[in-house]
Formats: C-alpha cells, sequence, structure tokens
C-alpha cells in the first residue's frame, strides 16, 4: 500500500512502490497495490503488470484522505496474506492499518526516512502520531530501512534497531534505454556542452538551492559548463530563476520541468554529472538511476548513501553550498577521471542495487513472517 504512484506527486515513495510491486509479481507473488488515483495516468498501471493496481479517488490530496467506504478497504485487505505500509503520514496508511489489526493480518512497515518531523505541518503530524501513527510502527510484524541511518528513526518509536531489516532502494535499467544526445538536446533547448544535472522536485529539502549557490561559486572556473534542473515545481522555481538571474548565470541555468521516458534517460545518460543536493535523504534513488547509465554522482552527506564512497570518497560532501562547491570543483577539473569514476558507480550499483537481486530481500521477510502464523 502506497498513498501515491504517481512519479510528479509521490516522488521517491511512489518509484519504490511501483518497482517494488512489479519485480514482486514476476516473482510470482501475487501483489495489488492500493493507492490514490490522483495523478496516475494509464500508463504508468499497465507498465507495473503483472502487479494489479486498485486506485481509489482523493477526497483530500495534502494528507492522502481517500473518497472511499470502509468495507472497501477491509475487503482488500482480508484477501491479503501480508500487507506493505510505504511511507508513514497520511490517513490511508492510518485505515489499512486499523483493518490490517481488526483482522489479524501481518504487515510490514518501510516509512523510507519519513519518520522524523520534518517539514510541514508538524503539529498536525504530532497528531497523528498521537492518535495512530506510533501504533502504525509500533504494532507491525516487520520493519524495513532503506539505510542503516534509519534505525535512531524506528527507536524513537519504540522499535529496537535489532528487529528492523534493512532492503535498500533499487533500481531497473530497462527503465533507462539508450537514446541519441542530440535529440534529446534539441527536444530540452540545450546548447551541446557539458551539463550538470538536478534531478528531483524544486523544493527545500531536496536543496536544489544549494546546489545553484555551490554552481555560482565555481562557474568561472568552468565556463562551458551549464546547470540543467529537471523536476517539477515544489515551490522555489521562481525564486531559483531569480537567483539565476541575479547572478548573471540566466543562460546557463536551465529549468526542464518533469521529465520521464527517454527525456529522462537521457537526461541522466548525457549529464556529466548528478548532483544530489538534498538536506535530508532517506537513500537517493536518483543516484541508483544515474548510477546504473554511468553517470557519476555527487551527494551530501544527508543522501542516506554513503555507501557510494566505496566507489570514490570525493562523491559525499557536506549538505552546504560551501561542500557542494568544494565537491564540483574537484571532480570537473579532470573529465576523464570523471568518466572513470562513472563506470565504477555503474558496475557497483548494477553488483548490488538492480531490483532482481534486491526483490528477494522482500520475499524472505514476507515468508519469514508467514511461517510465524496468524497475529493473536
Amino acid at each position: 500500500m502506497s498513498s501515491s504512484l504517481s512519479l510528479r506527486g509521490g516522488g521517491g515513495t511512489a518509484e519504490r512502490t511501483f518497482q517494488m510491486s512489479r519485480f514482486l509479481a514476476r516473482r510470482g507473488v501475487a501483489c495489488t497495490v492500493l493507492t490514490l488515483g490522483t495523478g496516475l495516468d494509464a500508463g504508468r498501471v499497465l507498465a507495473l503488470a503483472p502487479a494489479t493496481v486498485v486506485a481509489l479517488d482523493s477526497l483530500w490530496e495534502r494528507f492522502f484522505v481517500p473518497r472511499v467506504r470502509w468495507k472497501t478497504i477491509r475487503k482488500l485487505v482480508e484477501t491479503a496474506d501480508v500487507i506493505h505500509l510505504i511511507g508513514h503520514w497520511g490517513v490511508l496508511n492510518a485505515m489499512v492499518y486499523l483493518a490490517a489489526r481488526a483482522v489479524g493480518k501481518p504487515y510490514v512497515v518501510c516509512p523510507a526516512g519519513a519518520l522524523p518531523l520534518f517539514g510541514r505541518s508538524a503539529w498536525l503530524k504530532r497528531l497523528y502520531n498521537l492518535l495512530v501513527g506510533k501504533a502504525v510502527i509500533r504494532n507491525a510484524a516487520g520493519w524495513i530501512a532503506v539505510t542503516p541511518g534509519e534505525f535512531s528513526h524506528f527507536e524513537r518509536y519504540g522499535v529496537p534497531a535489532s528487529r528492523v531489516m534493512v532492503i535498500p532502494n533499487g533500481v531497473s535499467e530497462e527503465d533507462f534505454p539508450p537514446t541519441d544526445r542530440a535529440t534529446f538536446l534539441r527536444s530540452q533547448g540545450l546548447a551541446d556542452a557539458p551539463f550538470i544535472l538536478f534531478m528531483g522536485r524544486l523544493n527545500p529539502i531536496k536543496g536544489p538551492d544549494l546546489l545553484l549557490e555551490a554552481f555560482a561559486r565555481v562557474c568561472d572556473r568552468f565556463p562551458g559548463h551549464q546547470l540543467v534542473f529537471a523536476g517539477p515545481d515544489g515551490g522555489m522555481l521562481e525564486s531559483l530563476r531569480a537567483r539565476a538571474a541575479q547572478s548573471g548565470l540566466g543562460c546557463r541555468v536551465h529549468f526542464l520541468g518533469h521529465l520521464d521516458g527517454t527525456a529522462k534517460a537521457g537526461a541522466y545518460r548525457f549529464a556529466q554529472l548528478l548532483v544530489v543536493p538534498s538536506r535530508q535523504e532517506a537513500m537517493s534513488i536518483v543516484a541508483l538511476e544515474a548510477g546504473i547509465c554511468g553517470t557519476p554522482v555527487l551527494l551530501t552527506d544527508q543522501c542516506g548513501f554513503d555507501e557510494i564512497a566505496a566507489v570514490d570518497r570525493r562523491l559525499i560532501v557536506a549538505a552546504s553550498g560551501d561542500g557542494l562547491a568544494v565537491g564540483l570543483s574537484a571532480l570537473l577539473q579532470d573529465s576523464d577521471a570523471l568518466r572513470e569514476t562513472g563506470l565504477r558507480l555503474e558496475a557497483f550499483v548494477r553488483s548490488r542495487y538492480a531490483w532482481p537481486i534486491v526483490v528477494g530481500h522482500y520475499v524472505e521477510l514476507y515468508r519469514r513472517i508467514l511461517a510465524a502464523g496468524p497475529l493473536p
């Protein structure tokens, strides 16, 4: 169960749900995804096959409140062997939890970094936890963290780290087919020059302002480079445009909006470097996506993917304009070495984070829970 499958609205949580469900179904697990239909298109549903989708109408999108009768959710829960809750904040999660408890069905939780009180509506989140959120976490039959960095999050909800299983995010190589560079650049209005890529929602948590600040500091050293922001507006687009113009970078900073399909694959494949400047992240999916395309990645130390330092320790920097500027300078000064780093990263991601490998951990957890028998 996930409140969204739409990449525009659901981001990394939606992608994790989509890929996990698709590859579970390919492994022979009968998989039904319960979600809200907001922003969900038919192509996304078809691509999920052989998993199936039950998309509910939304009453209130901000807090994932479904417009549906209680008996509809309860019926879906009754037919499942194990329920998998992804994310944390949302009325739909709470309704599925209550249904699972009512009929004694086991469920697992994967908050994917969502447990801390961060971002908007902190008082509403505290109320949600008081009413149901903490119970959702504590009463689960299984707990999943995407990185060990989440252990402390679970402990604050009363779940010992020893009971939490780490299953990292994964990536599907088939979603990023080879494409033509000239066609991509022409379709996006970009010059045939090296570009640094940001892929994600333009909001404070993702840190696009930090990247723009860092680029402004180093741009004179790399006069041929462009900075490309690809992703929907999360409230910062206009301020970022204004900052770029004030810095005299209007012609070198580009905002492409949301990309998917071959356009997204092209952005990854033809970028010289992907930068993930997040202020908080459970484990960066876009880093895996760039990595499987052979594109090197610069991340902050708040992205939950410090393992990437095994490829090159320079790929992890502090989550600040200064830190990112140092990282950009170190990596961009030698384009041949940067290409080699991208190839090493590709091998690293392919060997550890390909979805056919990752999905086996979910199957193992489900089997262990079912072998324990019904809940009391």
